[in-house]
């Protein structure tokens, strides 16, 4: 069974949701462009403190202000350079510059124009927002297949997300406070699901036994300099991060995308599974609609608790080259924000979108070069 609890009905709508086919009546979204990123030589810094304390319960506050928050061609820039923190403590910054004509930038620093905030919903506690919508995922045939075999464990206490053969991409915040890389980013390490029964013999197996991790060492982590503020207050719109492994894994992972328009996502939903701190030794899925969005974020009411930061959020996005509905990572989990927008105050579940010029970034990470990132 997936799910600890829950009644016949939850169990198919999970599968419904994951398996069933996609309506044909989906408009295909027109391509994205994506800028150019070309990066400075990367300058080298003081060795890091690994002073600051890993904060699992990551909340802001935004209004106006911030919502609808729109910045010039040279701060993105600016935001966009980027620090390597490297496995002996030694960490270099380097700066980028963004290509493109002028026009092109208009569509990436425009912000939607201000939408009405939908009726508030009944909060019962942090992070739950309503009957808890959460499954667990249990048994090797789930464990270990796509796309939930694509969720890795932080040894920061996080969670992560496999985007290539050896990358991984989480929050900022579970590496590094905006001002300090935290504690435990001085060994970080990502851990992968064994399920149980890998593990020992089938007389051994118990439906309460849960699984192993093995654990593999971090050789480089990157932070994007919009989220290292310093003093300034940090904010969610540049919490995330890419950890490269020492060695490449054997596992399925996902794909990234730009993060379409809610209208443009199949069913305008989004999922993540993770690893919530309520639910030890557990990988946690859940689904939901988008609530509301900006240029920077995704508001939504996914039901999740600490722990589940930085997980990968996806959702069915059209690819071109392949003429089909994927699943690709279009966000990071970030936390919670309280959001005042016209007097009205809501609370809402945050994640990262992936912008375009934030998918140039990654790529380029990823790729180590500009060739290879081109959206399809």
């Amino acid at each position: 069974m997936i799910p600890r609890e829950g009644s016949l009905h939850t169990h198919l709508l999970l599968l419904l949701q994951l398996f069933l086919p996609l309506s044909l009546s989906y408009l295909h979204p027109p391509p994205v462009h994506v800028p150019t990123l070309v990066p400075h030589p990367p300058t080298p810094l003081l060795r890091s403190r690994f002073s600051a304390q890993t904060q699992l319960d990551f909340s802001t506050h935004c209004n106006d202000s911030c919502f609808h928050r729109g910045e010039q061609k040279e701060l993105l820039e600016e935001k966009l350079a980027f620090e390597t923190l490297y496995s002996d403590g030694s960490r270099t910054l380097t700066h980028v510059d963004v290509e493109g004509e002028e026009e092109e930038f208009e569509g990436h620093f425009a912000h939607p124009p201000p939408r009405r905030l939908k009726p508030s919903r009944r909060r019962v506690r942090r992070q739950i927002y309503g009957a808890d919508g959460r499954f667990n995922i249990q048994g090797d045939n789930f464990l270990l297949d796509y796309p939930f075999s694509t969720a890795v464990r932080i040894s920061t206490g996080c969670t992560g997300v496999l985007v290539s053969q050896q990358h991984v991409l989480t929050a900022a915040h579970c590496v590094h406070d905006g001002k300090d890389y935290v504690k435990g980013a001085r060994k970080l390490r990502v851990g992968f699901l064994i399920p149980p029964s890998t593990n020992g013999t089938q007389d051994d197996l118990t439906s309460s036994k849960k699984p192993l991790i093995r654990w593999v060492r971090v050789r480089r982590t990157r932070v994007p300099k919009g989220w290292i503020q310093g003093p300034q207050e940090v904010s969610m719109d540049f919490d995330y991060a890419l950890l490269e492994l020492r060695w490449p894994h054997r596992r399925p992972f996902m794909r990234l995308s730009v993060a379409p328009s809610s209208d443009d996502l199949a069913g305008k939903r989004i999922h993540f599974s993770g690893f919530d701190s309520d639910r030890s030794g557990e990988l946690v899925y859940r689904f939901c609609p988008v609530e509301e969005e900006s240029s920077n974020l995704i508001y939504q009411h996914c039901d999740a608790r600490p722990g589940a930061s930085g997980s990968g959020v996806y959702g069915r996005v059209w690819d071109n080259s392949l003429e089909r509905w994927e699943r690709k990572v279009i966000g990071i989990f970030s936390g919670h924000q309280w959001l005042e927008i016209d007097g009205e105050n809501r609370d809402y579940n945050v994640a990262v979108r992936i912008t375009p010029l934030k998918f140039a970034q990654i790529c380029y990470w990823v790729h180590g070069n500009r060739l290879d990132c081109v959206h399809d």
